[in-house]
C-alpha cells in the first residue's frame, strides 16, 4: 500500500551551478560531487537531487550517429507528415511500441520500451549529426547516483531523473520523472476519508523544471529542500501501466 508521507508546507530550489560540461563516459556521480565541493553546496538529509536525464544519457554514452540510421517506408512516411528528418523518425519507432500524432503534423507521441508515454520517445536531437536516447535503466540510473551522493556527503538524500516532455493535447513542454531512487514516485493524499494517489515524483521533477528548463544556462542538477516523501526505491517504473519491454 502507498504510505502517506510527511506534509510539505514549503520548499526551497536552487540550481548546483556552475556545472562543468558533461562529456560521454564522464563519471557523473563525480562531477556533481566536484560541483558540490567547489560551490560549497552542503547536502542535507532529505534533499531531492533532480538530475536532467540529458546528462545522464550522455555519460552513459547513448549517442546514435544518424549517418547510422537507415529509415525504412514507415519512418519515410512519417518524415514527410511531420518534417522531421526520416533518421530521426526511424530513431523514435526503433524505440518505442506504439505510436499517434497530437496533430495532423505532430508532434509524434509514443509509447517508449521503457513504458513512459514520450513525445518523440524521449529522443534528443544533438545537432545535425546525432541524437541522444533515454539512459537505458533511469531507475538503475537514479540509483547508482543516489548511493554515491550519501557515500560523498553521508546526507540520506533522494534522486529523481527528469526528462523534458511535451503533451498531447497542448503546446510547449514539461518536466516528468523518468527515474528515481529513495522517494515513492507514487504520493497518496487523504481529505475527509477520500484517497488519492498522485505522481509524485513527476511533480518532484516539475518543480526543479522551471530551474532546468532554463535553455542557455547549464544548470543539469537542482536541489529541492524541505519536501516531505516517504523514501522507497522501488523507482518511477513500478507505477507505469505498460510494462518495459526493452
Amino acid at each position: 500500500m502507498t504510505a502517506i508521507p510527511p506534509t510539505t508546507s514549503g520548499f526551497s530550489a536552487f540550481g548546483l551551478e556552475p556545472f562543468p560540461s558533461v562529456q560521454p563516459g564522464d563519471d557523473l556521480p563525480s562531477a556533481i560531487t566536484d560541483a558540490l565541493s567547489r560551490t560549497g553546496t552542503e547536502l542535507l538529509d532529505g534533499d531531492v537531487v533532480v538530475v536532467a536525464s540529458k546528462v545522464v544519457s550522455i555519460a552513459e554514452k547513448r549517442y546514435v550517429a544518424l549517418a547510422d540510421v537507415t529509415p525504412f517506408a514507415e519512418a519515410m512516411a512519417l518524415s514527410a507528415r511531420t518534417g522531421k528528418p526520416a533518421t530521426v523518425v526511424q530513431l523514435i519507432l526503433d524505440h518505442s511500441t506504439d505510436y499517434f500524432l497530437a496533430t495532423e503534423r505532430g508532434p509524434i507521441i509514443a509509447w517508449h520500451t521503457l513504458g513512459h508515454q514520450l513525445t518523440s520517445a524521449g529522443i534528443d536531437r544533438a545537432g545535425t549529426e546525432g541524437a541522444w536516447l533515454l539512459p537505458e535503466d533511469p531507475d538503475a540510473s537514479a540509483r547508482a547516483l543516489r548511493d554515491a551522493l550519501i557515500a560523498h556527503s553521508g546526507a540520506n538524500v533522494a534522486v529523481v531523473i527528469a526528462d523534458s516532455d511535451g503533451r498531447a493535447d497542448r503546446r510547449g513542454a514539461t518536466c516528468i520523472s523518468i527515474g528515481a531512487a529513495g522517494v515513492a514516485p507514487l504520493r497518496l493524499s487523504e481529505n475527509g476519508g477520500k484517497q488519492q494517489e498522485e505522481t509524485f515524483t513527476d511533480m518532484i521533477a516539475a518543480a526543479a523544471g522551471i530551474i532546468l528548463g532554463q535553455r542557455g544556462r547549464g544548470v543539469p542538477v537542482v536541489i529541492l529542500r524541505g519536501i516531505g516523501y516517504a523514501p522507497s526505491d522501488v523507482g518511477v517504473a513500478s507505477m507505469l501501466h505498460r510494462t518495459p519491454t526493452r
